[in-house]
């Protein structure tokens, strides 16, 4: 029935290739003649990354129902668990939604529950990382551009340095596509320019992980001897910055970070972190509800997506890659505030006021 129902909205999308993404209206209208509302599974790996339920829940269900008010989105969050989003994923075909917003926990892992829902016909759009298989989309951004932003802040923060002078890398989960993406981006900018003294890769982005990991490092390597750490997200960031704290290692080796955390932002006013990599959340979002409602009314999504990358295990696929932005005490309010992410307000705790004050953010 479902085979039937997607070859008639095949027919129909090629009569009215006119038609705006917007106009949800008609397409839904379209999609009543079989009694059947559109709906779209948004699955999310974890809630370690604040990132997932503070914006990208929020922004992806806002702009699904923008594109489409008479489509339905189902939620699921799998707790970084890879059965549990494997579960909810045969949970979302069962459900008998139209198209799927997929971050995946573990890519590999994954593989065969992508396969699984492009052989039922639901589509797969990868977002944020990229999943292996049979996708039908990307939505991301330049993860090797990340890592360059990362490495070449580090090297500033550092300043005038001989190449023996030493950094600890805080790479992210091996298992993420993007982890491999923003280490490969990293050190095509660090190798030749500073000794790494220490490198290491953390499962599931623990940042109790990177606690135990720079604890590690500091005792290898010796207090005196840290120059810099390459956090690859804000969540490592705050592992090892408190490992470092708790070793006593004063002043503090600039850190890198990425997403753009609260926590880590006022970490940045605060001194204890040198920088974080932001994302817009809302291109992006924009970006993957644009594929996944164009993919479930089984419309074209070259509308959407200029780009184009191919999966490990699947074929070249539609892609937007948006394109990050380095963030430092001094850009904070040009970027963060300017774009409405946090006020003033939200940054600036009663601790921080002094530093609020140093950095212009009154």
């Amino acid at each position: 029935m479902k085979a039937c129902i997607r070859g008639a909205a095949i027919v129909m999308t090629v009569i009215s290739t006119l038609v705006a993404l917007g106009a949800c209206g008609q397409n839904a209208e379209d999609n009543s003649d079989t009694g059947n509302t559109l709906r779209i599974g948004v699955l999310l790996p974890d809630s370690t990354t604040a990132r997932w339920e503070t914006q990208d829940r929020r922004l992806l269900q806002k702009r699904i129902t923008e594109l489409c008010d008479d489509c339905a989105v189902e939620n699921a969050n799998a707790k970084g668990d890879v059965a549990i989003q494997q579960e909810q994923m045969d949970s979302m075909l069962t459900k008998g939604v139209d198209a799927i917003i997929l971050v995946a926990v573990d890519a590999r892992s994954m593989r065969p529950a992508v396969r699984k829902a492009d052989q039922a016909g639901v589509p797969v759009i990868a977002y944020d990382r990229l999943a292996e298989g049979p996708i039908a989309g990307y939505a991301s951004f330049d993860g090797e551009e990340v890592g360059r932003l990362q490495g070449r802040a580090l090297l500033t923060a550092m300043g005038d340095r001989a190449p023996d002078d030493q950094i600890v890398m805080m790479n992210g989960d091996p298992t993420d596509p993007n982890a491999v993406s923003f280490k490969k981006g990293a050190l095509s900018v660090l190798q030749g320019r500073v000794k790494i003294g220490e490198a290491y890769d953390t499962l599931q982005w623990r940042t109790e992980t990177a606690h135990m990991n720079m604890s590690a490092a500091i005792a290898a390597l010796g207090v005196e001897n840290i120059d810099g750490v390459y956090a690859a997200n804000d969540g490592l960031a705050a592992g090892c910055i408190s490992s470092l704290k708790a070793n006593k290692v004063a002043p503090l080796p600039p850190v890198t970070g990425q997403d753009a955390e609260l926590g880590a932002v006022r970490r940045i006013v605060g001194g204890d972190q040198y920088m974080t990599v932001y994302k817009p959340f809302a291109p992006e979002a924009s970006a993957g509800a644009a594929m996944a409602v164009a993919a479930a009314r089984n419309e074209s999504l070259d509308r959407v997506a200029k780009g184009e990358v191919t999966p490990r295990g699947g074929h070249t696929v539609p892609a937007v890659l948006l394109t990050p932005v380095s963030v430092t005490v001094d850009t904070i309010e040009d970027t963060l505030i300017d774009d409405g992410v946090y006020t003033v307000e939200q940054i600036c705790t009663p601790q921080l006021e002094a530093a609020c004050e140093r950095a212009g953010l009154t």
